[in-house]
Protein backbone atom coordinates (compact mmCIF):
# COMPACT_ATOMS: atom_id res chain seq x y z
CA UNK A 1 0.00 0.00 0.00
CA UNK A 2 3.14 2.28 -0.27
CA UNK A 3 3.00 2.56 -3.98
CA UNK A 4 0.87 5.45 -5.03
CA UNK A 5 -2.67 4.24 -6.09
CA UNK A 6 -2.94 1.43 -3.82
CA UNK A 7 -5.30 1.19 -1.27
CA UNK A 8 -6.49 -1.60 0.96
CA UNK A 9 -9.60 -2.80 -1.17
CA UNK A 10 -6.85 -3.13 -4.23
CA UNK A 11 -3.80 -4.40 -2.68
CA UNK A 12 -6.27 -6.81 -1.22
CA UNK A 13 -7.71 -7.61 -4.73
CA UNK A 14 -4.45 -8.11 -6.18
CA UNK A 15 -2.96 -10.67 -3.70
CA UNK A 16 -6.26 -12.62 -3.97
CA UNK A 17 -5.42 -12.85 -7.96
CA UNK A 18 -1.77 -13.00 -7.91
CA UNK A 19 -1.62 -15.44 -4.78
CA UNK A 20 1.99 -15.97 -4.41
CA UNK A 21 4.38 -13.59 -6.04
CA UNK A 22 7.14 -16.25 -5.36
CA UNK A 23 6.15 -18.38 -8.09
CA UNK A 24 7.74 -15.57 -10.36
CA UNK A 25 10.91 -15.25 -10.80
CA UNK A 26 10.77 -11.43 -12.20
CA UNK A 27 8.37 -8.36 -12.36
CA UNK A 28 8.59 -9.37 -15.96
CA UNK A 29 7.54 -12.82 -15.94
CA UNK A 30 4.53 -11.58 -13.57
CA UNK A 31 3.10 -8.59 -15.49
CA UNK A 32 3.16 -11.30 -18.63
CA UNK A 33 1.34 -13.42 -16.84
CA UNK A 34 -1.14 -10.98 -16.05
CA UNK A 35 -1.30 -10.03 -19.97
CA UNK A 36 -0.23 -6.32 -19.40
CA UNK A 37 2.47 -6.58 -21.77
CA UNK A 38 2.54 -6.37 -25.66
CA UNK A 39 1.61 -8.73 -28.18
CA UNK A 40 5.25 -9.41 -30.48
CA UNK A 41 5.20 -10.48 -33.95
CA UNK A 42 9.02 -11.21 -35.82
CA UNK A 43 9.01 -12.40 -38.67
CA UNK A 44 13.22 -12.49 -40.13
CA UNK A 45 13.76 -8.73 -39.79
CA UNK A 46 9.96 -7.28 -39.17
CA UNK A 47 9.32 -6.87 -35.71
CA UNK A 48 6.09 -5.75 -34.61
CA UNK A 49 4.45 -4.96 -31.53
CA UNK A 50 0.66 -5.77 -30.84
CA UNK A 51 -2.02 -4.83 -28.21
CA UNK A 52 -1.32 -6.34 -24.89
CA UNK A 53 -2.03 -10.43 -24.85
CA UNK A 54 -4.86 -9.78 -22.13
CA UNK A 55 -3.85 -13.12 -20.37
CA UNK A 56 -4.32 -14.26 -16.77
CA UNK A 57 -7.02 -12.44 -14.89
CA UNK A 58 -9.11 -9.77 -15.98
CA UNK A 59 -9.90 -8.60 -12.56
CA UNK A 60 -6.11 -7.86 -11.67
CA UNK A 61 -5.61 -6.43 -15.49
CA UNK A 62 -8.53 -4.51 -14.34
CA UNK A 63 -7.50 -3.55 -10.95
CA UNK A 64 -4.00 -2.34 -11.91
CA UNK A 65 -5.76 -0.12 -14.82
CA UNK A 66 -7.30 1.70 -11.90
CA UNK A 67 -4.05 1.90 -9.39
CA UNK A 68 -2.21 3.51 -12.47
CA UNK A 69 -5.49 6.46 -13.13
CA UNK A 70 -5.07 6.95 -9.97
CA UNK A 71 -1.31 6.95 -9.69
CA UNK A 72 -1.07 9.25 -13.00
CA UNK A 73 -2.99 11.88 -10.87
CA UNK A 74 -0.78 11.79 -7.90
CA UNK A 75 1.08 15.18 -7.22
CA UNK A 76 4.75 15.02 -7.21
CA UNK A 77 5.60 11.59 -8.06
CA UNK A 78 7.75 9.55 -10.34
CA UNK A 79 4.70 7.83 -11.18
CA UNK A 80 3.41 10.56 -12.40
CA UNK A 81 6.30 11.89 -13.99
CA UNK A 82 6.60 8.63 -16.20
CA UNK A 83 3.00 9.09 -17.23
CA UNK A 84 3.76 12.43 -18.51
CA UNK A 85 6.74 11.22 -20.36
CA UNK A 86 5.46 8.32 -21.77
CA UNK A 87 1.94 10.26 -22.83
CA UNK A 88 3.97 12.79 -25.14
CA UNK A 89 4.84 9.76 -27.47
CA UNK A 90 2.35 7.43 -27.12
CA UNK A 91 -0.40 8.60 -26.09
CA UNK A 92 -2.87 8.57 -22.49
CA UNK A 93 -4.21 4.70 -23.25
CA UNK A 94 -1.41 3.20 -23.87
CA UNK A 95 0.54 5.79 -21.26
CA UNK A 96 -1.94 3.83 -18.67
CA UNK A 97 -1.26 0.20 -19.24
CA UNK A 98 3.07 1.36 -19.85
CA UNK A 99 1.89 2.87 -15.58
CA UNK A 100 0.34 -0.42 -14.81
CA UNK A 101 3.16 -3.03 -16.27
CA UNK A 102 5.69 -0.52 -14.25
CA UNK A 103 3.64 -0.98 -11.17
CA UNK A 104 3.16 -4.36 -11.13
CA UNK A 105 7.18 -4.82 -11.66
CA UNK A 106 7.69 -2.92 -8.79
CA UNK A 107 5.20 -4.17 -6.47
CA UNK A 108 7.06 -7.93 -7.17
CA UNK A 109 10.32 -6.26 -6.18
CA UNK A 110 8.50 -4.93 -3.34
CA UNK A 111 6.80 -8.04 -2.04
CA UNK A 112 9.38 -10.28 -2.68
CA UNK A 113 12.38 -8.33 -1.01
CA UNK A 114 10.18 -7.41 1.59
CA UNK A 115 10.62 -3.67 1.40
CA UNK A 116 8.42 -0.34 1.18
CA UNK A 117 8.04 1.78 -1.85
CA UNK A 118 9.44 5.14 -1.12
CA UNK A 119 8.76 8.20 -3.36
CA UNK A 120 12.44 10.74 -3.64
CA UNK A 121 10.20 13.37 -5.47
CA UNK A 122 7.13 13.77 -3.60
CA UNK A 123 8.68 14.72 0.19
CA UNK A 124 10.48 18.19 0.27
CA UNK A 125 13.86 17.97 3.08
CA UNK A 126 12.89 17.46 6.56
CA UNK A 127 9.10 16.89 5.94
CA UNK A 128 7.52 14.36 7.88
CA UNK A 129 4.68 12.36 6.17
CA UNK A 130 1.91 11.01 8.62
CA UNK A 131 0.17 8.40 7.45
CA UNK A 132 -3.18 7.27 9.55
CA UNK A 133 -2.98 3.59 10.36
CA UNK A 134 -6.31 2.17 10.54
CA UNK A 135 -6.26 -0.36 13.39
CA UNK A 136 -8.97 -3.21 13.77
CA UNK A 137 -10.02 -5.17 15.94
CA UNK A 138 -9.94 -8.80 16.67
CA UNK A 139 -12.45 -10.64 17.23
CA UNK A 140 -13.29 -14.77 18.11
CA UNK A 141 -15.65 -16.46 16.17
CA UNK A 142 -18.25 -16.88 18.41
CA UNK A 143 -18.01 -12.90 18.96
CA UNK A 144 -17.95 -12.87 14.95
CA UNK A 145 -21.17 -15.54 14.37
CA UNK A 146 -22.81 -13.44 17.29
CA UNK A 147 -22.45 -9.94 15.19
CA UNK A 148 -23.47 -11.49 12.11
CA UNK A 149 -26.36 -12.99 13.58
CA UNK A 150 -27.63 -9.70 15.45
CA UNK A 151 -27.44 -8.14 11.44
CA UNK A 152 -29.57 -10.87 9.82
CA UNK A 153 -31.83 -10.16 12.55
CA UNK A 154 -32.12 -6.52 11.92
CA UNK A 155 -32.43 -6.82 8.24
CA UNK A 156 -34.97 -9.87 8.36
CA UNK A 157 -37.27 -7.12 10.80
CA UNK A 158 -36.91 -4.66 8.46
CA UNK A 159 -37.70 -6.50 5.36
CA UNK A 160 -41.02 -7.87 7.78
CA UNK A 161 -42.17 -3.94 8.20
CA UNK A 162 -41.65 -3.00 4.76
CA UNK A 163 -44.04 -5.67 3.27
Amino acid sequence: MSVPGIGEISAAILIAEIENFKDFSSGDKLASWLGIVPNVYQSADKFYNGRITKRGSKVARWILTQIAQAASRKKNSKMKEFFNRKKKSIGHSKSIIALARKITTIIWHLIINDEIYEDDTGYKKEQIQKRRIVGTEIFSVDERIRIISGIIAVVRKEDEEST
